[in-house]
């Protein structure tokens, strides 16, 4: 077959549901069965990219027994809906914790038959082939795309015979393994580089960047002590926060002429503008709302975006990186809408150095953040191309192109 190329002696090449059973509406369990048991529930976001779940979230068979998909212990899930296909969100229930559990509509699930491995048929869905062919074929409006089944039916696999399946996929278990052990050490040390800037900025913002300065108490709760020589003034005296203004969803398009910024960041573009200059955006509305984005030149500010605009001379990205540390999200208004009050921000207390020395706070902070997000940058391409090799791996040994037995 031509996707597949050339296999090794001995090996078959077969559509996948002539040696699986997709999306198998049988289900192991019988009227005797106690519906008020618990079973484990697998919305997708207790799926990850690596293969792995969580299996903390349990309900009763009969709150689940309809609506939601069925599996057992030992199927293959499989994300259709759009980005978590392409996410590679799926995992062999190798372990899962009960005979049988319920999960997303929106997973495939694949029981491997007597003539395949399911481990082995785990990694045949991680290859580049069911990858690259899978997100061409999916099917639907932007954003709600899905796998079609017949991709999954018709899938064409190369099938060594059954000793050799298994051996495969100990190996596969083992390399993937060491790779996805690598591949969180660098995320976590990713989270450790986050940690530090926000610790570096915040320590620069609210206490300046000379650790001999004398401190003297703020007088405001969340501020604590601040260098002697600073002051502290309400928000409203050095800068006005206004709203933006509204704009219906059919003005903002994908290409246009003025950049379109809501309460977390560009949302499009449009053909008018309502603020010219540098400018801090402060979040709204919503579960985001106190995020701080900045704007520059001509731009249109959304009534879900609150415009900063500076009444001194001050420096805008310390404001803004004050403003930042100072987590405004704490202060929005319980509702169904979470949001933000502008009075009430306006009245809050900030510290307030010599002008001077917010230019060197700011200048410390700008080469701070450079070297770390170059240092996280060149982490995340390690990352991805560490994913890039264990897809690749994966491709070339079911594949039979790197024989590992």
């Amino acid at each position: 077959m031509e996707w597949i190329g050339e296999i090794p002696e001995g090996w078959e090449v077969k559509r996948l549901k002539r040696v699986a059973l997709i999306n198998n509406s049988k289900r192991n369990y019988t009227q005797n069965q106690n519906l008020d048991a618990e079973v484990v529930f697998l919305p997708m976001e207790k799926v990850s990219e690596n293969g792995e779940i969580n299996q903390e979230l349990r309900k009763r068979i009969k709150d689940v027994s309809t609506g939601f998909t069925y599996f057992d212990k030992g199927d293959i899930i499989l994300a259709k809906i759009t980005p978590c296909f392409e996410n590679g969100k799926g995992a062999h229930l190798k372990n899962l914790e009960t005979a049988f559990g319920f999960g997303s509509t929106e997973f495939h699930t694949i029981k491997a038959l007597e003539s395949l491995n399911s481990r082995f048929a785990f990694y045949q869905t991680k290859t580049n082939l069911f990858m690259k062919v899978g997100e061409g074929l999916m099917s639907g409006s932007a954003g709600q795309k899905r796998l079609p089944t017949n991709f999954v039916e018709d899938f064409p696999i190369s099938l060594p015979p059954l000793s050799e399946q298994q051996a495969i996929a100990d190996f596969l278990d083992r390399k993937t393994a060491q790779i996805n052990s690598l591949i969180e050490k660098k995320r976590r040390l990713i989270e450790l580089l986050q940690e530090e800037r926000i610790a570096v900025i915040n320590q620069a913002v609210t206490r300046g960047i000379d650790p001999s300065v004398k401190l003297k108490p703020s007088g405001v709760e969340w501020l604590g002590d601040i260098p002697e020589h600073w002051e502290v003034k309400k928000l409203k005296w050095v800068a006005d926060l206004r709203s933006g203004e509204s704009i219906t969803s059919e003005d903002i398009r994908p290409e246009g002429e003025y950049p379109v910024y809501g309460g977390n960041g560009l949302r499009g573009y449009t053909f008018r503008y309502t603020h010219e200059g540098h400018f801090i955006l402060i979040g709204r509305q919503g579960a985001l709302c106190g995020n701080i984005n900045y704007a520059s030149n001509m731009f249109f500010a959304s009534e879900h975006a609150v415009v900063v605009t500076l009444l001194k001379k001050i420096d805008l990205l310390w404001l803004g990186e004050l403003l930042r540390t100072m987590n405004l999200n704490q202060y929005s208004l319980a509702s169904a809408q979470p949001g933000l009050s502008v009075d009430r921000i306006k009245n809050l207390s900030i510290p307030m150095p010599p002008e001077k020395e917010m230019t060197e706070i700011k200048n410390f902070i700008q080469v701070k953040m450079v070297h770390l997000d170059s240092t996280i940058s060149k982490i995340e391409k390690e990352i991805e191309l560490l994913s890039e090799y264990r897809t690749a791996l994966i491709s070339e040994v079911v594949t039979g192109k790197v024989k590992v037995v």
